[in-house]
């Protein structure tokens, strides 16, 4: 099998490019993989387990001679990264990236890219609540879906070479239009994380509940809220602040929905919590049902 890219040069060494990267060997899909991070404890922990076949101490050393450039670095930091190594990329490379907005990444990486290179945002749908260099494994993206956001007149050969790179790294694929991917996420996503960190913070707010009383009989769902919640904080800061009109715009649908429900309980109103959870229900089977998740019980985690 002939390799889908000769160098791939990732920017950032956390959760998804590791998983990436061992995806890629897995599929024998890259020739050769490079990274670089800004921490340099991230660079020696990277070059110790051999996670890439060489590390860079620079964005515009790695992505050198490289035909597929990945960002996987904070949004916030996306402009900065975009501007140093825009000067050092090769011509005709595919630049993309896995943050979790789309138009905020193509604002602020857009601008620093020249017309010999591609640019095509990307977000995998999969992750875990761990980060850093060690977090990652192969089978991250399998079965998952992966979104692409071409812009109008983006090469249509280096679209597909990009979607054949993700096939073969295990996920679905789809292509979607950026601001209808941000609303989207917004609803699967952004909202819920934003919820559970609230719940997390009421939890450590009410002293009547002591700590011990939380982390004892955390087995209910507050225990998959705290999984949700311990996500990496400089990410999410930076989702939310990208992502604000999508976001708030569902958070009121929430509040309104929430507050339905409040009237709900307080007038003994059975029949409507019975009929939306019922409702509610039928979504979680269809997750499962599209293999997005298990049924298995405590939901295929393994016991202690």
């Amino acid at each position: 099998m002939s390799h889908l890219y000769q160098r791939v040069a990732f920017i950032g060494l956390g959760l998804i490019a590791g998983s990436m990267a061992l995806a890629m060997r897995r599929g024998d899909l890259v020739a050769e993989i490079v990274g670089t991070a800004r921490s340099a404890e991230t660079r020696a922990i990277a070059a110790e387990i051999g996670l890439v076949d060489r590390v860079t101490d620079t964005a515009a050393d790695a992505v050198k001679g490289a035909d597929l450039v990945v960002l996987c670095v904070p949004v916030g930091a996306m402009a900065a990264v975009a501007q140093e190594i825009a000067p050092h990329l090769a011509k005709g490379a595919t630049v993309t990236d896995v943050g979790s907005v789309k138009q905020a990444v193509i604002d602020a990486v857009g601008p620093h890219m020249p017309a010999h290179v591609h640019f095509i945002p990307g977000h995998p749908l999969a992750g875990t609540e761990h980060s850093g260099p060690r977090s990652g494994f192969a089978e991250l993206f399998d079965n998952r879906w992966t979104i692409l956001t071409p812009l109008d007149g983006t090469d249509a050969a280096a679209t597909d070479r990009l979607t054949r790179l993700w096939q073969g790294m295990g996920a679905q694929v789809d292509l979607m239009d950026p601001p209808h991917h941000d609303l989207v996420l917004a609803v699967t996503s952004h909202t819920p994380h934003l919820i559970a960190y609230t719940m997390v913070g009421v939890a450590d707010d009410l002293r009547r509940v002591t700590d011990s009383e939380v982390i004892k009989y955390s087995a209910a769902g507050f225990r998959d809220f705290t999984r949700i919640a311990a996500s990496d904080p400089t990410m999410w800061r930076d989702v939310f602040l990208s992502n604000k009109e999508a976001t708030l715009e569902i958070l009121g649908r929430f509040t309104e929905e929430l507050f339905a429900l409040q009237r709900a309980i307080r007038r003994g109103d059975g029949d409507h919590l019975h009929a939306y959870f019922t409702r509610t229900r039928a979504i979680r089977r269809g997750i499962i049902d599209a293999g997005q998740d298990t049924d298995a019980p405590n939901f295929g985690r393994n016991k202690k």
